[in-house]
């Protein structure tokens, strides 16, 4: 059986290079990406090992090209990907590498120190030209007032007499900028600390200023304080510097002020002309760095990879010569062992490498190949467990199955074209929607399941068909066969009238689904639709969880466990045929043998609107009152009760000898279970005792040989049995054995929830139909066209959220369940563990994502 089904074949093996040698052949290694290597060093210190310091010189360049990376994204320059993967350096080209990007950044910070001091001072100097500018209006004013006074004094007022001009005070004042933010607190302690004497001006800086040192945008006001003495003037100094206000110094003499504004205005205009070429300067190394920074990153991550691999390396006596244990897939081990040869080549050693493989009874890790295609129904098993090692593989399987589960619960043709064109477009444009690398988390859960969206959506308009369902209405594609025998005007004045299918179909059913009569009907549409769908929910799932069962067999097989294949699967199988599978074919039995009808002799099944034909149609069909409950005969079945006489005189059973077969089917399958219960644990302490007495090479038992040493002959997913003790192993079989049984019949009602939600998808559907765009169609005339409009747009916005996000995703969980649990816990262990290769590929995958992060 292909790699497909089940996971690939893995060799451990040892692997001898030359220290020359070595890192050209684990470079063409992550190339390929087909080799795990072990740590043969778990207990050496991570900073005792041997290409610690090589790593290290990694660390500080990815750390410069981070900062080059970071610098970059400032000024928003675009940064060159051409999307390939250039080569590992060789070592002797580390040495350039970190050349290059020491000289960068130490130029780039250079850059950055002489913008930053030439944008503080741009700062100051623009602050103290709006200091001048905006104190020259206080000192006018100022000198105003002044005036005023002394001409009050000089000529008197309400009869105070005069003084002399030469007893006016002079006040000091200092001048300054602060955070526009800080001005009322400012303004409050000033006026507590000095209690009233002083006088603050100030007024607002119109243009928000640069902070030279995080370049964010603040606004400041500028602000002068009058007030008289040096204690004073030392109190107002130590406010201002406790609120972080810059003072400038400002000449009291209009000319001296007019002076120092000339000169300022001349620094700012030579300032904002070595800006400009600072700036051009820093963007010419920048866009020069920008053109090379992903292949930089790459080619650091792959020299930190293979030294960092390296360090799991053994040295042999002579310190020539590295050793590697590494886990690798048995078809691979030629284009390995070429890859080898090609990084021999590169380094120019004469010693080629060997590649031995090793004999172990360690579990080889879990590898699975697979495609763009296969990756997503593979990323569903994983998510549950891995598969132990060469255990049959559900993914295959659940390409098909997957999709149409889903689609029984989501079966609607309008909704499942809706998540089939979304699937599709994706497919078509996967190259360029890879290639954005966006790091939205939903989208890319969509765009990895682009293969399962679509898979869905198609198998939902199938399902659409079968049920005759497009947004809640019917397609009547070959006419209905359903024909009216009654009075014509009585049927369509009575909207009560409950009419039966019974001798109102006219020759064969219709052929393909639903016949359209039932989404005109009213009544009996749900209980047509309950029962229908309730049967084909239990009928998938009990083939479902037999498939699953079947699967086990595989694996016994394969693994040779004589044991779980005579003991377990064998019971198990008879147990879920005789009792639910029994169950699934009185529902074929009653479809056949009682029909709508007692007047045709072609043979239709129990639902006449269904398109199921049957090979039966030369029998006469028995009337459909005498049907018996299928329920109610399983239960009857199960409880050894016999059935009650119909009151019409119908046959009480639906064939002949059905008690006596139902009698023994039951007591077969409950025989069953001592069986899966006692017969495994007692016959491996018997083989126990045997090989206790005799301790021969060769005389194993067949009960031993069976699946009880580790892994059988393939290893793998085969039994422990002899490793565990025998109170434990009857515990866990016990375990097993009620977890089946009562399983099976959880099981079994757990696949009604395809009738469920198939059922509740259609009644949202056809709530939203009739509360929503039926009030828009019933609109008439010009104002009826924008009614409709908008009634549509917003029907539409709820079918897609709703009918096809939330219900699509309700509808996916519940399949992953069915899958999960109901499928999977049949054959599948999921105790593996993961083959995670050496790989160049991922590594920068993974770096990039984190980068992002």
């Amino acid at each position: 059986m292909g790699s497909l089904f089940r996971s690939e074949e893995m060799a451990l093996c040892q692997l001898f290079l030359q220290s020359e040698a070595a890192y050209a052949c684990v470079s063409e290694l992550g190339e390929l990406g087909l080799v795990q290597f072990r740590d043969l060093n778990p207990d050496v210190n991570a900073f005792q090992r041997k290409f610690v310091n090589e790593v290290r010189r990694c660390d500080e360049m990815e750390r410069k090209l981070r900062y080059l990376e970071k610098e970059i994204k400032k000024d928003g320059i675009p940064m060159l990907d051409t999307g390939e993967s250039p080569e590992a350096p060789q070592p002797r080209e580390m040495i350039d590498l970190e050349a290059t990007f020491e000289k960068l950044e130490n130029e780039l910070r250079e850059v950055n120190q002489n913008a930053e001091a030439l944008k503080r001072n741009f700062l100051e100097l623009t602050e103290l030209k709006h200091i001048l500018r905006k104190t020259q209006v206080f000192f006018d004013e100022m000198a105003d007032n002044q005036n005023e006074d002394e001409q009050a004094q000089l000529l008197g007022e309400e009869g105070v007499p005069a003084s002399q001009p030469g007893q006016n005070l002079k006040l000091g004042f200092v001048a300054g900028v602060i955070l526009r933010e800080r001005l009322p607190a400012f303004e409050r302690m000033l006026w507590r600390a000095c209690r009233g004497n002083v006088f603050l001006r100030q007024a607002m800086i119109e243009t928000p200023l640069e902070d030279p040192t995080n370049g964010d945008q603040v606004h400041k006001s500028v602000f002068i304080i009058f007030f008289q003495g040096d204690q004073l003037k030392t109190r107002v100094k130590k406010i201002c510097e406790g609120f972080r206000a810059t003072l400038y110094p400002c000449p009291e003499a209009p000319a001296d002020r007019r002076e120092m504004a000339m000169g300022v205005m001349t620094r700012i205009e030579d300032l904002n002309t070595v800006l400009g070429q600072t700036q051009d300067h820093r963007h010419r190394v920048l866009v020069a760095a920008a053109k090379n920074l992903k292949n930089w990153f790459v080619k650091v991550r792959k020299i930190k990879a293979i030294y960092h691999t390296l360090n799991l390396f053994n040295l042999d006596v002579t310190q020539k010569c590295l050793i590697a244990e590494c886990w690798v897939p048995l078809l691979d081990i030629e284009t390995i062992q070429l890859a080898l040869r090609r990084g021999t080549e590169r380094s120019g050693s004469s010693v080629p490498p060997i590649l031995n493989r090793m004999q172990t009874f360690e579990n080889p890790p879990t590898y699975n190949r697979t495609n763009k295609f296969t990756k997503a129904f593979q990323a569903l098993i994983d998510a549950y467990g891995v598969a132990s090692y060469r255990e049959m593989n559900p993914a295959p399987y659940t390409i098909i199955t997957f999709p149409f589960l889903f689609a029984v619960m989501f079966g609607d043709l309008g909704h499942g074209a809706i998540m089939a064109l979304f699937g599709l477009w994706m497919i078509r444009k996967e190259k360029g929607l890879a290639a954005q690398k966006t790091d939205n988390e939903i989208w890319n859960i969509f765009f990895g399941g682009r293969y399962i969206i679509f898979l869905m959506g198609v198998f939902s308009m199938y399902t659409g068909l079968i049920y005759n369902d497009i947004f809640s209405k019917s397609l009547n594609i070959f006419g209905s066969h359903w024909h009216l025998s009654y009075n014509k005007s009585t049927v369509m004045e009575n909207k009560f009238l409950q009419l039966s299918p019974k001798g109102d179909y006219e020759g064969a059913p219709y052929p393909f689904g639903m016949d359209p009569i039932w989404q005109v009907a009213g009544a009996n549409k749900i209980i047509f639709h309950n029962a229908y769908k309730m049967k084909i929910s239990i009928i998938f799932g009990v083939i479902h969880m037999i498939f699953g069962v079947v699967m086990s067999w595989h694996n016994h097989t394969y693994f040779r466990n004589r044991i779980s294949l005579l003991y377990e699967f064998i019971p198990q199988l008879i147990f879920l045929l005789l009792l639910f599978f029994y169950m699934v074919l009185l529902m074929f039995i009653k479809w056949i043998k009682f029909a709508a009808t007692n007047k045709s002799k072609l043979l239709v099944p129990r639902h006449n609107g269904c398109c199921l034909m049957t090979p039966f149609s030369h029998l006469e069909p028995y009337n459909e009152a005498c049907a018996p409950s299928i329920l109610i005969t399983f239960i009857d079945m199960v409880l050894f009760n016999t059935p009650k006489p119909h009151p019409e005189k119908c046959e009480t059973y639906m064939f002949f000898g059905q008690h006596t077969i139902q009698v023994l089917f039951v007591l077969v399958a409950v025989g069953c279970i001592p069986v899966m219960l006692l017969a495994k644990p007692l016959l491996i302490m018997q083989a126990r005792k045997q090989a206790n007495v005799q301790p021969i090479a060769g005389a194993t038992s067949d009960a031993e040989a069976g699946g009880m040493s580790n892994g059988g002959p393939h290893g793998g997913a085969g039994g422990h049995e002899e490793e565990e003790e025998l109170s434990e192993i009857f515990i866990h079989q016990s375990i097993h054995t009620i977890e089946y049984v009562l399983g099976s019949v959880s099981h079994t009602a757990s696949y009604l929830r395809l009738w469920a939600l198939s059922l509740a998808h259609a009644q949202l559907a056809e709530v939203l139909w009739t509360m929503v765009l039926s009030i828009g169609l019933k609109q008439e005339g010009p104002v009826g066209g924008i009614v409709l409009t908008c009634v549509f747009a917003f029907w539409a916005i709820l079918t897609v959220g709703i009918l096809v996000l939330m219900e699509g995703l309700s509808a996916f969980l519940h399949t992953l369940r069915l899958h999960w649990v109901e499928f999977q816990s049949k054959f599948y262990k999921g105790q593996g563990y993961a083959f995670q290769p050496f790989s160049f590929d991922a590594i920068i995958e993974n770096g990039a994502a984190a980068a992002e992060e």
